[in-house]
C-alpha cells in the first residue's frame, strides 16, 4: 500500500520547533506512527532518538528526571520522538526539563489517550507545547490519489467501513469487518479499560450501541442510565472517555435565547462511520439497511470535522431544533457568522430551510448537502 500524504504535513512542520513540545493526538491505528516516520524519512538517523511509551526499556532510559541523564543519549541529537508518550510516568515534568535545557532538540510526543497525555503533559508544559490532531484517512487527503469517478464509486464502502488508513490494503469485505472488529475490541476500549476505575467493557459496548442507534437525534442521558442501568454520572463519564479517545464527538444545540430554541440537549456521533457500523456488528450493502440517512449523516460529519481541523478553522459547530419540531441538522459559528446546513441522501423532494431559523437568523448562509454536492463541502 502507497502512503497517501496527510494534510497536516505543512501544520506539523510549522508547529515542530525548539524549545516546544509538540504532541501528536489521535485515535490509534489512524496512522500516527507512520506520518512520523515518513515524516523523518529524509533526516539522518544519528540525528534522531525514537522511543515508545510501551517499551520497558525506553521507559526506564527516561526514569532518572536529571539534565545529566538526559545528555547521555540526547547530546547531539537534533529530533526526540516519543510515541505512546503517556506511557511514561511523569513525561509532562521529564520534557519540561528536556525543553528547558535543550534548545535546539525538536521533540515530538504522540498519543492515542488525550486524558491521558493532556492530564500528564498539560500543567508542566504551559506555553511550551503545540498540539496537532490526526485523523482516518479524510476525502481531501484521498482526492489526491483518485480521480471524481473512483471517489464516487467508494462512497457506498467508506459509509459502511470508514477510513481507517490500513483497510485500504484490504480488497474483500469480510477482512475489513475483521479488522475494524480488531480496532474497536483491541485497540480503542483498551485505552478506556486501562484507566483506573474502568473494568465494565460490556457498559461501554452496550452504551456505545444505544448511542449507534440515535445518530442524528437529541440524546438524553437519565434515559441511557436508566436502560443501562448505571447513574447518570457514569454514564456521562463515560461519554467524556469516549470522546477523550476519539470514539465520539460532542454535538451541541445552538441558541440565542430565543425561547422555543432547544440549546441543553445534545446529540453524539461516531469519529469513524465504520466504527459506529462495527459497534452494532452491521456491515450490510446500503440496499438492504434502514440506516443510510444515519450514516449519511455521520459520514458528513466526520469528514467535516477533519476538514475544519486540518485547514486550521476556529468554528463552533451545532444542531439546532426548536420544540415545535424544525431543525437542522448542523450550523457553524464562524468569528460571529452564521451557516446552517442540512443532509440530505436522497433529493426527492425540494427542501426548505426551517421558517423559525429563517426569520431568526435572516442573514445567514444555508445549504443542502447531498450526493451531488458534498465532496466541496468536506474539501474533497
Amino acid at each position: 500500500m502507497d502512503y497517501i500524504p496527510r494534510a497536516i504535513s505543512d501544520t506539523f512542520a510549522k508547529r515542530l520547533q525548539g524549545k516546544k513540545v509538540l504532541v501528536l493526538l489521535g485515535a490509534r491505528r489512524v496512522g500516527k506512527t507512520e506520518f512520523i516516520k515518513e515524516y523523518l524519512k529524509n533526516i539522518q538517523p544519528d540525528e534522531m532518538l525514537l522511543l515508545n511509551g510501551d517499551d520497558a526499556q525506553h521507559v526506564e532510559l527516561m526514569r532518572e528526571q536529571s539534565v545529566t541523564n538526559y545528555k547521555r543519549f540526547l547530546s547531539g541529537k537534533s529530533y526526540l520522538i516519543i510515541d505512546e508518550a503517556q506511557r511514561i510516568p511523569e513525561i509532562g515534568s521529564k520534557l519540561k526539563l528536556i525543553v528547558d535545557h535543550f534548545d535546539k532538540l525538536k521533540i515530538v510526543a504522540t498519543g492515542s489517550s488525550v486524558f491521558d497525555l493532556s492530564n500528564k503533559l498539560g500543567e508542566p508544559l504551559v506555553g511550551r507545547k503545540n498540539t496537532v490532531m490526526l485523523y482516518p484517512l479524510a476525502q481531501m487527503e484521498l482526492a489526491k490519489t483518485e480521480d471524481f469517478l473512483e471517489t464516487k464509486a467508494r462512497l457506498e464502502e467508506r459509509l459502511i467501513f470508514g477510513s481507517y488508513p490500513e483497510l485500504l490494503q484490504y480488497d474483500n469485505w469480510d477482512e475489513k469487518r475483521v479488522y475494524l472488529n480488531g480496532i474497536l475490541n483491541d485497540y480503542l476500549l483498551r485505552d478506556i479499560l486501562s484507566f483506573e476505575g474502568i473494568r465494565r467493557s460490556g457498559k461501554i459496548l452496550d452504551l456505545l450501541r444505544l448511542i449507534a442507534f440515535q445518530i442524528g437525534k437529541e440524546v438524553s442521558i437519565q434515559e441511557l442510565g436508566k436502560q443501562l442501568q448505571m447513574s447518570k454520572t457514569t454514564v456521562e463519564r463515560y461519554l467524556d472517555l469516549l470522546t477523550k479517545v476519539f470514539v465520539l464527538y460532542k454535538l451541541p444545540g445552538f441558541s440565542r435565547n430565543l425561547r422555543k430554541e432547544i440549546s441543553k440537549s445534545q446529540r453524539w456521533y461516531f469519529h469513524d462511520v465504520g466504527i459506529r457500523n462495527a459497534v452494532i456488528n452491521n456491515f450490510n450493502h446500503l440496499n438492504l439497511r434502514n440506516d443510510v440517512g444515519e450514516l449519511w449523516e455521520n459520514y458528513l460529519i466526520a469528514e467535516r470535522i477533519k476538514y475544519q481541523q486540518y485547514s486550521n478553522r476556529f468554528v463552533r459547530n451545532y444542531f439546532w431544533r426548536t420544540y415545535d419540531q424544525q431543525e437542522l441538522d448542523w450550523v457553524e459559528e464562524e468569528y460571529g457568522e452564521l451557516r446552517a446546513f442540512e443532509f440530505k441522501w436522497q433529493q426527492k423532494r425540494k427542501v426548505k430551510i426551517p421558517p423559525a431559523w429563517v426569520k431568526t437568523y435572516p442573514d445567514t448562509q444555508h445549504k443542502i448537502i447531498h450526493p451531488d454536492n458534498y465532496l466541496e463541502w468536506i474539501g474533497g
